[in-house]
C-alpha cells in the first residue's frame, strides 16, 4: 500500500531530534518544516538493477545520516530512480521512519521511458502518450518535453505510484525552458499557468503539498535572452491563479563552484531593480535547492588548496564543493547525486560540522587558482 501523507512539522521535529549532535546549522526551516542542509538527488546511473539497488541502500543511508531531502524526477534512469526510491522508504518504514520526517521531491516535464531506451522513440511517444489523449504533438516541445496540465496529471500519478507514497511533497515542472525551442514566450507563459492551475487543483486533492520549477539555465540567463525565466512573472502568475496563499514555494537551479550565479548575477527585476535569483526569491517567500552541487563530479576533484582552506580544509574535494553550496546564504538544501553509501558516508560527515560564514565563503573567489 502507497505511504499516508506528506512530511509534517511533528515528523520533521522528530526527525531532527533523532540528530542532536548535528551542527546547528544543518537543519534550515523552510515553508513550517526543518530541511537537511545536504538532500540526496539521483540522477546518474545506468538503466540496470545493480544500480537500482545502490540508490535504495544511497538512499536509506542518507536518511539514516541526517539527510531528510531526497530528490529525483520521472525521467532520471528512466523511472527506475522514482522506483529506487520507492524500495527505500519501504525499507525505512521497516527501520522506524516515518513518511511524515522525509521531504520527497520530483519532477515532470521531460517525456520518460519506461525502464530502458524504447527501440523506436517516436512510435513510444505515440503509444504511450498521443494515442491515448495525454498530450498532443503540438504541446510537446522538441519531442520530448511537455508542461500541459493532463500531461502532468499523467506524470503526477505515475510519480506517485512509482514512489509509492499518497503525497509528494515538492512537484517540480522540470526545466519549462526547453519549451521555448518551440513556443513564443506568450505561449510559454499561458503554459505556465495552466501547469500552475493544475498544480494547485493537486494540492487541493491532497496529491501533493507544494509545487515549483527547477531549471538548468533558465534562473541563469541574461534577462534578455530566449531561454531567460522571470521569476517575478513566475509569481504573478501564481498569485493571480490561487491568491497570496498560493503553493508555488520552491525553485530548484544549479548552484557549486563553478556555478554561482544564482547567489551573485543580478538578473532578477524585483521592483526597480535587478537582484540575484536567491535574494528575489527569497523576497517572494519561496525556497531555493540547489542542484548540481558537485557539478556530476566535476569540482569534487583537484581543488586548489587555498580553497579547500577557506572552505574549513575539509577531508575531501567533494566535503569542500558541498560545503560551498551549504554554505551560501539563501540556499537551503544542497542537492547531491549519490548512488554508493561510501559517499553518502563521507559526504554527509558534513551533517555535524558548521558552515562556512559569508565572509569565508567569498574569500574563495580571492583565491589564485
Amino acid at each position: 500500500m502507497p505511504l499516508d501523507g506528506c512530511a509534517t512539522a511533528q515528523g520533521i521535529a522528530r526527525y531532527r531530534e533523532r540528530f542532536r549532535e548535528a551542527a546547528a546549522h544543518h537543519f534550515r526551516e523552510a515553508q513550517n518544516l526543518w530541511l537537511s542542509s545536504i538532500g540526496i538527488g539521483t540522477y546518474l546511473g545506468g538503466p540496470d538493477e545493480d544500480t537500482d539497488h545502490r540508490y535504495a541502500e544511497a538512499v536509506v543511508r542518507a536518511v539514516e545520516l541526517g539527510a531528510n531531502v531526497i530528490d529525483t524526477a520521472a525521467n532520471y534512469r528512466f523511472q527506475r530512480s522514482e522506483l529506487s526510491i520507492g524500495a527505500a522508504l519501504d525499507q525505512l518504514a521497516d527501520r522506524g521512519f516515518a513518511r511524515e520526517e522525509m521531504v520527497i521531491c520530483t519532477k515532470g516535464g521531460y517525456l520518460p521511458f519506461a525502464g530502458s531506451p524504447p527501440p523506436d522513440v517516436r512510435q513510444y511517444v505515440e503509444e504511450t502518450f498521443i494515442t491515448t489523449g495525454i498530450a498532443t504533438w503540438g504541446e510537446i516541445a522538441g519531442g520530448a518535453h511537455c508542461m500541459a496540465p493532463r500531461y502532468l496529471e499523467n506524470q503526477l500519478d505515475q510519480s506517485r505510484e512509482n514512489l509509492n507514497v499518497e503525497c509528494i511533497d515538492v512537484y517540480y515542472v522540470h526545466n519549462p525552458e526547453s519549451q521555448l525551442s518551440a513556443v513564443s514566450h506568450d505561449e510559454f507563459w499561458k503554459r505556465i499557468r495552466a501547469a500552475f492551475e493544475y498544480l494547485e487543483q493537486s494540492v487541493a486533492t491532497g496529491k501533493i503539498k507544494n509545487y515549483g520549477v527547477a531549471t538548468w539555465n533558465g534562473f541563469r540567463s541574461e534577462p534578455d535572452s530566449h531561454d531567460y525565466h522571470s521569476l517575478e512573472t513566475m509569481v504573478e502568475i501564481a498569485r493571480e491563479v490561487a491568491g497570496d496563499a498560493h503553493h508555488f514555494r520552491f525553485i530548484q537551479l544549479p548552484v557549486n563552484l563553478a556555478m554561482p550565479e544564482a547567489l551573485f548575477f543580478q538578473n532578477q527585476k524585483l521592483g526597480d531593480e535587478y537582484v540575484s535569483t536567491v535574494e528575489a526569491a527569497q523576497s517572494f517567500g519561496l525556497t531555493t535547492m540547489a542542484s548540481g552541487s558537485l557539478m556530476q563530479g566535476q569540482v569534487a576533484r583537484g581543488l586548489p588548496e587555498a580553497i579547500r582552506d577557506a572552505l574549513g580544509s575539509l577531508e575531501s574535494d567533494a566535503q569542500s564543493g558541498i560545503q560551498f553550496v551549504r554554505s551560501a546564504p539563501g540556499i537551503t538544501t544542497a542537492l547531491v547525486g549519490m548512488s554508493r553509501v561510501a559517499h553518502v558516508e563521507e559526504n554527509l560527515e558534513l551533517v555535524n560540522i558548521e558552515p562556512v560564514s559569508a565572509d569565508e565563503l567569498l574569500s574563495v573567489f580571492d583565491q589564485e587558482e
